[in-house]
C-alpha cells in the first residue's frame, strides 16, 4: 500500500499537486495542510473536528462514490489522528 500524503486537518488527499498545499504567512507552501484548510499561516474555519467531519462527508459522497456511512465511519477513525486535532486535544 503506498504512503497516501493527507491534509493534517480535513484529510484530504494531498498527492503531488502543489497547488493543492496551504500556504505559511510568508507564502511558502505548507506541506501538512491543504489550500482549504489553511492559508496565509492560519487555518480558514475555526471550527470543532465534529463540524470538520459533517462538512467533509458530502465531499467523499460525491467525489469519492461513498455513501455517508462509510464516509462518516472513515472520517471518524482518521481525523483523530491527524496533527491539527491531536494538538487540540492536548
Amino acid at each position: 500500500m503506498e504512503n497516501l500524503k493527507l491534509c493534517q486537518s480535513c484529510s484530504m488527499p494531498l498527492g503531488e499537486d502543489e497547488s493543492l498545499l496551504g500556504t505559511n504567512q510568508d507564502g511558502s507552501r505548507n506541506q501538512d495542510y491543504c489550500t482549504y484548510c489553511y492559508q496565509k499561516g492560519a487555518f480558514s474555519s475555526d471550527e470543532t473536528m465534529e463540524e470538520m467531519l459533517e462538512s467533509c462527508i458530502p465531499h467523499m459522497v460525491s467525489e469519492d462514490g461513498m455513501n455517508e456511512t462509510q464516509a462518516r465511519a472513515l472520517l471518524a477513525e482518521t481525523l483523530p489522528n491527524l496533527k491539527r486535532w491531536k494538538i487540540q486535544k492536548s
